[in-house]
Order: C-alpha cells, then structure tokens, then sequence
C-alpha cells in the first residue's frame, strides 16, 4: 500500500492524555488525511506499522495539570463511553491515485483487560522505550535501560537478540 495514513481519535471520556511515542519526522496535519494530493508513507507487502501511545485513562493524574477552563466533555463522548478510541486508517493500492478508508473502534473494555505485555508487543515497547531513553525523553522517568532489557528477554531470534545486545552497550556506555 502506498500513502499510508493513519488517524487516532481517542474519547475523552475515557481517556485524558495521549502522547504518541515517536514519529515526529513523520507527523501529518489534521486536514490533511482525507486529501489524496498529500503523500505519506509507504507499506510494503508482507511488512507492518506498530503505532504505540502512552495515555493517561480518565480521572488517574497525567503529566498534564488540568486547565482551569478545559471545556467540559463533548456529549458524543460521554454516550460513547464504551469506546476508547475510533481508528482510521487511510491507504492507495500501490498503483492506484484514490485512497481507500478503514475504520474501526476500539472498545474501552481493551484497556481494562490489558495485562503486562508480551511476544510482538512486549518487544516493540521494548523497542520504543529504548528510543525514548535514548533521546533523554524527561517522561521515562526512572525506567532504566535495564528495565528496557527486562521488558525485551525472552525474546529468542538473532534481531532481538542483537537488540539486547545493542541496549546493554548502550547502558555501558552511560555509565551503568
């Protein structure tokens, strides 16, 4: 597929604060979504795109402190309680000039259910907060590269293998 876009809307009422965790080189303003004539990434056959957000459910406390005139919840977000967010994606077939859409909700009953990660995903945040502890990201807070590490093993093949590997040099490096 190619000019990839994807959108995430996430309900307020669930869900107060979102950051997503890198892509800043890739970011893509609001209008532009729907228009065909903007380009975006590609995907090629048989790869995949992990998107990973950090949220804040509603009512925990966030990294944000609250405004004083935040406005309150929209209707359309408290009578849809029951989704945390609303998924869409946004692609052309790899000669085609028209984009295609797919949309789907994600039910809030996901994040109420959602455990430790493992497999894929364990290894992809893995992956990502490495990244963010990399940058020097201020909101990793204490979570070290050993903890990047702990969240990574387990992981059996030779790139994730090599990816400790790359995690314990960098902490080597920083002097732990």
């Amino acid at each position: 597929a190619k000019d990839v876009k994807i959108q995430v809307e996430f309900n307020p009422a669930v869900v107060s604060q979102y950051r997503l965790l890198g892509y800043e080189n890739r970011a893509l303003r609001e209008e532009d979504f729907d228009n065909d004539k903007v380009d975006a990434g590609d995907i090629g056959a048989g790869h995949q795109v992990t998107a990973i957000y950090e949220i804040v459910p509603a009512g925990a406390k966030g990294w944000i402190a609250p405004r004083r005139y935040e406005d309150p919840l929209p209707e359309a977000a408290s009578t849809r309680s029951g989704e945390l967010a609303h998924v869409k994606l946004r692609y052309k077939l790899p000669n085609g000039s028209t984009s295609r859409l797919i949309e789907r909700v994600v039910p809030a009953r996901a994040m109420a259910t959602s455990t430790r990660p493992t497999g894929d995903f364990a290894f992809a945040a893995a992956v990502a907060a490495f990244g963010q502890t990399m940058r020097g990201d201020e909101m990793m807070m204490d979570f070290s590269y050993d903890d990047v590490a702990a969240l990574a093993k387990g992981q059996g093949d030779f790139w994730r293998q090599e990816f400790l590997e790359l995690v314990g040099v960098a902490d080597s490096l920083k002097g732990g």
